[in-house]
């Protein structure tokens, strides 16, 4: 890859990573264009947020380079590390809220840390970024009060408090009910066209990956075994990729087990 491609946001070449004897990444390609809706699916175990904490630099790998925006992330000192990760945000799984804080502490929390912004100025940029993900009237109350997808929207403007460039979502549907499940995904739509940010994603929710997506990669045996848009992936003629997105207990995956 030309690394002075100025389409190219992150890229991931041929990344290693082994925890003990248990090889988790296997040679992993993938290049991320900017602005793009990225969709990584894979089954339980297969690598997929080792890739993404490769990518944000919170695993080293063995082998192999990670670049964002040209920089190689593995080389990278922590101070400098520290600079370029401010260029992310991310939407964990569970959501990952502060019990003891206010909502809109918790949204604010990275402005707390690395700005120099007052409580009150922090709080009315909280207040702004909820009602981006579609909250009103919720800066005061407790995580506690929340329902799940409330709490999953709040997660979700915590991630874009500091306005990154790039946004990371972990299984962004996990636990919730269809419906407020297609409520996440129409979020993640809504800021990647108002906040233009180049999108990762995690899932094993193809309903959601389909729906995010601009192009979808599969994780398989550490590597990435194909990459295209959904309707690709739809018709793609591999039988492992079929296997996963159909969901199918007999096939090439369940053999290898």
């Amino acid at each position: 890859m030309n690394l002075t491609n100025s389409d190219i946001k992150i890229s991931v070449q041929d990344v290693y990573k082994s925890f003990g004897g248990n090889h988790v990444l296997r040679g992993a390609f993938l290049d991320i264009r900017k602005g793009e809706s990225m969709v990584v699916i894979g089954g339980s175990g297969t690598g997929k947020s080792v890739l993404i904490k490769c990518i944000i630099g919170l695993l080293m790998p063995e082998g192999g380079k990670v670049y964002v925006d040209g920089q190689d992330v593995t080389s990278l000192k922590e101070n400098d590390l520290n600079e370029l990760r401010k260029k992310f945000g991310m939407l964990f799984q569970w959501g990952a809220l502060f019990d003891s804080m206010r909502v809109w502490e918790n949204v604010g929390f990275g402005l707390k840390q690395h700005t120099r912004l007052k409580d009150n100025e922090i709080r009315d940029i909280a207040i702004k970024k909820l009602q981006l993900v579609g909250l009103k009237n919720v800066e005061n109350l407790m995580p506690s009060d929340l329902s799940g997808g409330m709490r999953k929207r709040v997660s979700l403007a915590r991630a874009i408090a500091m306005e990154p460039e790039i946004l990371l979502y972990d299984e962004p549907t996990t636990g919730l009910d269809p419906i407020m499940a297609d409520v996440i995904n129409e979020l993640i739509i809504h800021l990647r066209e108002r906040i233009k940010v180049t999108s990762i994603a995690i899932t094993h929710d193809m309903v959601s990956a389909y729906k995010i997506a601009d192009r979808i990669a599969m994780l398989y045996k550490g590597k990435i075994i194909e990459i295209g848009t959904p309707d690709e992936i739809k018709n793609s003629k591999s039988e492992i990729v079929q296997q996963f997105i159909h969901g199918r207990a007999e096939g090439p995956i369940t053999r290898e087990q």
